[in-house]
């Protein structure tokens, strides 16, 4: 017992002895909620409660499994027995993985067998354009992934098709009604859930049979749920349900933290928690074993300004540190800039946290954090250009991107019609109507009459053993490239850009109404920014030129990034993180805030919850970057410093400059 309490404050000590009844954990960042957690559940065990009795839930597989390999180390168990067996331990996993297995168990009673398929989001997809088809909806007047976003927060929700039928009201919810019942029928048929009905369906196993509901409830007398501020309608009714009997429900997260409302996250949930349980303890860990006093201190001036949270006072035994370095530069090329040459100056500076404070930094210190991942472009190539490694976190590099790949691979197609690579990614997006059977046919046409593929689409009616329909949806796509060919000669490369994807419609593409399916189109925008620079050379040779470019980008960033490399990511991204420097890039209005929250108080408090985040990442250092003008999304804009900039208590911020690189800067290795 006293190795599980060794080295915990007061407030964590009383947090793992609580073990009976309702616990709300309010935990600022850095407080070190996750060995709260895990000590309480090896204290539990360690205090005679059965391991099966414990139900612990988290978010990502990744914490859980740290879950699972704390517990064992802090109780000295091997996940197995001296005899091979497994040993016993609670159920860690995440919301979808816990119901996964109840399901299994209970899937008879609703009508699947066991061993039920999971549909992945590729899987839906392309049930839900199966479906359509099937009804007679086209793609291009309903947009499937629209539809699917959709039929998603329905569910999360916990309204299943039958209840959606009787609440759609106009032609638009009456068909996504229609493909939404076909599309759960088409799943029953198949034996199959998708991710979100592996909750929706746990909820509605456990409303329509109380016994079942009962038996879970003993089995999981003491449920611990991690990030409860991020947990959505479905996910709180099903904890309340699973907690309803015993009562011994324990929550741990941060209003302050909660920046997932598109992902249908309800930070509600966590204020009402003391409303759901009145008898509820609460406890609050404020003592902060990350960040420097400044950090922490700016931190709170900025996010007090909230109205929709629970109040702590943050506080460190750590050292007061420097003030967080704001900037405020020409352009996003000089951001670029600016930041690589104070990374080069926190390498080269003595007195740095490595090897007893003898050495300066490593790139692995550094993270990039942005709003938006368009804004990664600018910084990813004057690292490429500088030879800088990095790793971009939670989402693919700007030219692997798929819609920027997309884009390129018209691009290329118009550069080389015999480019049989590009033509295959890009036959069917937008949706065509091409199958795989056609497109194949149409490479053995071409090659059977020494055809390129400009030529083979426009002859696709001569195919034979080929429907009517799929010749002519091939010659139709053969005359969309034979017309934006047409345009090279007339247009400079943006505009020529510009025109392609008007032209394929691939905004509708894209147009998910998800954050995901926003982003996507921002960084088509940005490609286009990125392609201007050769807008003053003729059409075919700019095109040549930027694809040249790119090809030798991608080659570059060939690097081995699990060694020391900088870390990229958006502000969603870095929640649950920590560096010892932060670089917070493009701190103006519209990007962050974003322009979409603008004119929404509960959305521009989600920005300033972000904003907050990227702050509290820091254990050692800040810089804040905003730009006079930047070229983003296809469009060069005045910049606005963010009024989160104005919020941030003044005596814990510096204004700096840019800096001119040294002598003894340009010599470092930096790899």
């Amino acid at each position: 017992m006293e190795e599980i309490l060794k080295d915990l404050n007061q407030n964590q000590i009383e947090a793992i002895k609580a073990i009976e009844g309702p616990v709300l954990i309010i935990a600022g960042p850095g407080s070190g909620k996750t060995a709260t957690l895990t000590r309480r559940i090896a204290y539990m065990i360690a205090s005679g409660i059965k391991p099966e009795n414990i139900l612990a839930i988290t978010f990502t597989n990744k914490a859980s499994q740290e879950m699972k390999e704390r517990v064992e180390k802090l109780l000295g168990i091997s996940p197995l027995t001296s005899s091979g067996r497994l040993a016993a331990m609670p159920l860690v996993g995440t919301f979808h993985s816990v119901c996964a297995r109840i399901l299994r168990n209970e899937a008879r009673t609703l009508g699947f067998s066991k061993n039920f398929t999971i549909y992945d989001e590729d899987d839906q997809l392309g049930l839900t354009k199966k479906v359509m088809e099937d009804l007679g909806f086209s793609p291009k007047n309903f947009n499937p992934y629209s539809i699917l976003n959709r039929i998603s927060k329905l569910k999360s929700g916990l309204i299943d098709s039958s209840q959606f039928e009787k609440q759609a009201i106009n032609y638009y919810e009456k068909t996504i009604s229609q493909i939404y019942s076909a599309y759960q029928k088409e799943l029953q048929k198949a034996n199959a859930m998708d991710f979100d009905d592996l909750i929706m369906l746990t909820v509605k196993l456990f409303e329509k049979n109380p016994q079942i509901t009962e038996k879970y409830q003993n089995q999981f007398k003491y449920i611990l749920v991690d990030e409860y501020q991020d947990t959505n309608i479905s996910q709180y009714v099903l904890t309340k349900i699973l907690a309803a009997k015993y009562r011994n429900l324990f929550a741990i997260g941060d209003t302050d933290q909660s920046i997932y409302t598109w992902r249908y996250a309800d930070f509600r949930n966590m204020l009402n928690f003391e409303k759901d349980f009145p008898e509820a303890k609460i406890i609050r860990l404020e003592q902060n074993y990350r960040s420097t006093k400044i950090i922490l201190t700016a931190g709170q001036g900025l996010i007090k300004n909230n109205v929709y949270r629970h109040q702590k006072e943050l506080w460190t035994e750590n050292a007061d540190g420097e003030k967080i370095s704001i900037a405020q530069l020409d352009d996003e090329k000089e951001e670029a800039k600016f930041i690589i040459e104070k990374m080069k100056q926190l390498i080269s500076a003595k007195g740095g946290p490595a090897s007893g404070g003898q050495k300066g930094y490593k790139l692995n210190d550094f993270v990039i954090l942005y709003r938006t991942h368009a804004q990664s472009r600018p910084i990813e190539e004057e690292f490429l250009t500088q030879g800088f490694p990095y790793k971009i976190i939670g989402a693919l590099k700007f030219y692997e991107r798929r819609e920027v790949k997309d884009i390129l691979a018209y691009l290329r197609i118009l550069a080389n019609p015999n480019d049989f690579i590009s033509l295959q990614r890009i036959y069917n997006v937008p949706t065509r109507g091409i199958g795989k059977v056609a497109f194949l046919r149409l490479i053995e046409f071409g090659r059977k009459n020494n055809l390129n593929l400009f030529e083979s689409l426009i002859k696709a009616k001569e195919i034979d053993n080929l429907p009517v329909k799929s010749q002519f949806a091939l010659y139709a796509f053969g005359k969309t490239l034979e017309k934006i060919k047409e345009k090279i000669n007339d247009f400079e490369l943006t505009k020529l850009m510009k025109y392609i994807v008007n032209e394929i419609d691939y905004k509708t593409h894209l147009d998910t109404k998800t954050e995901e399916g926003y982003m996507r189109w921002e960084n088509v925008k940005e490609l286009l920014t990125v392609a201007r620079k050769y807008n003053s050379f003729k059409t075919d040779e700019a095109m040549g030129k930027f694809l040249e470019e790119v090809a030798l980008i991608q080659e570059t960033e060939n690097i081995d990034e699990d060694k020391n490399v900088i870390y990229m990511m958006t502000l969603h991204s870095a929640k649950g993180l920590e560096f010892p420097v932060v670089f917070l890039v493009g701190a103006e209005e519209g990007l962050l805030p974003h322009s979409k929250s603008l004119d929404n108080p509960i959305e521009l408090e989600e920005e300033r919850r972000l904003c907050y985040v990227g702050i509290t990442r820091a254990k050692r250092r800040v810089f804040i970057t905003f730009a006079r003008s930047r070229m983003i999304f296809g469009t060069t804009s005045q910049g606005i410093s963010s009024r989160f900039l104005e919020e941030i208590p003044k005596d814990t911020v510096e204004f700096v400059s840019n800096l001119e690189s040294s002598e003894e800067n340009e010599i470092i290795n930096y790899t």
